[in-house]
């Protein structure tokens, strides 16, 4: 069994972002991390692994230094590692995203592509199921659970309260929540072996069955309008109620006020 795990290298959001003076994240400003859906992902496939003896192959999109990520996974277990890299890919959108990731996914083999839910830096949980489109494969999102039996994929589907079971033929595409399990930590002999581990470095040109008009800034048709830090809260208001009865008239108050109630 091959698989491919998606992984993204994303701002740790906890030190602060940067922005570029057209909208975009300044990426390399900032702290990275790889994205929490993902590594529930990438620990899903090395679970299969473990189990099958299944080889894992993680891939990312991003600056020269999202190589690290790559690193990060294979110390944990993965096999290879590929970066997809260019200066024409900079600024993309969920589609020119996903665009690229497929491109670079045709040149490989698998039989199971894994990627996170979404990432913390956009949330749009559009690019996995937007890879499965363009590679013509089926698609099952929000996993919390995943076992393979022969050559089918058996998934819990997270849905509101409960969840779905959905089976897919292989070769598919999943989505993994951060809830779908804990993820292993590297290893001594992980890290070293990772360190001297050769990273495949692919650029534009190695990119199959993509048009230039759908890639990067220009091929992205969202546009940012306007982007900005997060907004700190004011410290609110304060009162001193003189009884319960009182505590509570002031806050059913305050919600009819805000038509919550």
């Amino acid at each position: 069994m091959k698989i491919i795990v998606c992984i993204k290298q994303v701002p740790d959001t906890k030190g602060g972002v940067k922005f570029n003076p057209d909208g975009t994240l300044d990426r390399g400003a900032m702290l990275a991390i790889m994205n929490p859906d993902d590594k529930a992902g990438l620990e899903a496939a090395l679970r299969l692994k473990d189990q099958y003896g299944a080889e894992v192959t993680v891939l990312t999109m991003g600056l020269p230094k999202a190589a690290d990520v790559l690193r990060e996974a294979m110390a944990m277990g993965a096999d290879k590692g590929v970066l997809v890299t260019d200066r024409v890919l900079g600024g993309a959108d969920t589609w020119a995203t996903s665009t690229t990731i497929a491109g670079a996914i045709r040149n490989l083999e698998y039989d199971l592509i894994i990627t996170g839910r979404q990432a913390i830096d956009g949330d749009t949980a559009q690019v996995g199921p937007q890879i499965a489109e363009h590679l013509g494969l089926p698609v099952i999102s929000y996993a919390q659970d995943i076992k393979v039996e022969g050559d089918k994929v058996i998934v819990q589907r997270q849905y509101d309260d409960r969840y779905h079971v959905l089976e897919a033929k292989m070769p598919c595409l999943v989505t993994a929540l951060s809830e779908l399990n804990d993820p292993r930590y590297m290893t001594p002999g992980g890290i070293f072996d990772a360190c001297k581990a050769e990273i495949t470095t692919w650029g534009r040109a190695d990119l199959k069955d993509v048009e230039d008009s759908n890639l990067g800034l220009a091929g992205s048709p969202t546009k940012i309008a306007k982007a900005s830090d997060k907004v700190r809260k004011g410290a609110g208001e304060k009162v001193t109620p003189d009884s319960p009865d009182e505590a509570v008239d002031y806050i059913v108050g305050k919600l009819k006020e805000k038509h919550v109630i």
